[in-house]
């Protein structure tokens, strides 16, 4: 299969216009990690593809439990979760078309890992986080379907795992790991603190209104109806088949106005997932 071929099937196989683009960028990075990278991605869209035919071949999955919205969109993020989780396994798909590609580009393959598939330096401060919260991500999972491994990176981001959290005049915590700003429609608690935004790439310090709740899982769950429910979020939900598309999509939807944020998101919910391989494993302690 040569990188046209390739980029032709990605064609038929990629969920949006989106991830498409970005594939085929990375294609034409003539190194042997692009590629790596590259035909990962494009193996995980051919798992979620492959998953979806199986789901609609299967009539009795089209009826009951799946039949509204909400649990259509949790069935499809599971599936893109199953096929990130799949993809880039020794031997695999990812693994023939990677080689292909190298042999037929000239390209040696340097034995380095993927940028993606590096090790993320993992603080004292995450492995405590991730403990703390990994049953409310994981229940919020199987509620939304959004995966926990993005929940915890994106609340662990946003709170500095847990150190910068936002608090109330008092001291005491907003519980809001998401830093969702209070609008003109929230009618629940607030928090005021400095923060800093983004104004023409140029970092500013303002006061900002937070949402605040009662616990952590009000936190969650808030966190998970908005971006499931909100059109500025259509983009990270078609894009969740993989950590920089559902960053990417966050950003461009306007989640945050730090120009780095879907990079720093991206290091964020990867850190979490190495952790959760290494409890996976039995070596979180």
């Amino acid at each position: 299969m040569n990188a046209s071929n390739l980029l032709s099937t990605q064609q038929a196989l990629a969920a949006d216009a989106s991830s498409l683009n970005r594939l085929k960028y990375q294609a034409g990075q003539a190194t042997p990690e692009a590629i790596k990278e590259t035909a990962k991605q494009f193996e995980a869209l051919f798992m979620r593809e492959l998953l979806k035919s199986m789901r609609e071949a299967n009539a009795s999955m089209k009826s009951g439990l799946f039949e509204s919205p909400t649990e259509n969109l949790g069935t499809d993020l599971l599936d893109q979760q199953f096929a990130v989780q799949m993809a880039g396994q020794p031997g695999g798909l990812a693994e023939t078309i990677a080689k292909q590609l190298m042999q037929q580009m000239g390209l040696k393959d340097t034995g380095k890992p993927a940028a993606a598939e590096r090790a993320v330096p993992v603080s004292d401060a995450a492995r405590h986080f991730v403990r703390q919260h990994a049953a409310t991500a994981q229940d919020i999972e199987r509620k939304s379907g959004l995966p926990a491994s993005y929940l915890l990176g994106q609340a662990g981001h946003e709170s500095g795992w847990g150190r910068r959290e936002i608090r109330m005049p008092d001291g005491s915590t907003s519980h809001n790991l998401f830093g969702i700003k209070a609008t003109a429609d929230w009618k629940g608690k607030v928090a005021e603190v400095t923060t800093t935004e983004y104004v023409d790439g140029e970092a500013r310090k303002t006061v900002g209104r937070f949402r605040a709740y009662d616990s952590y899982a009000e936190s969650y769950q808030d966190f998970a109806r908005l971006v499931g429910n909100s059109p500025r979020y259509a983009q990270a939900r078609e894009q969740a088949g993989t950590v920089q598309g559902w960053a990417q999509g966050l950003q461009d939807g306007g989640y945050a106005t730090d120009p780095d944020y879907a990079a720093k998101l991206s290091r964020a919910i990867n850190t979490t997932l190495q952790l959760q391989r290494a409890s996976d494993a039995g070596k979180l302690s």
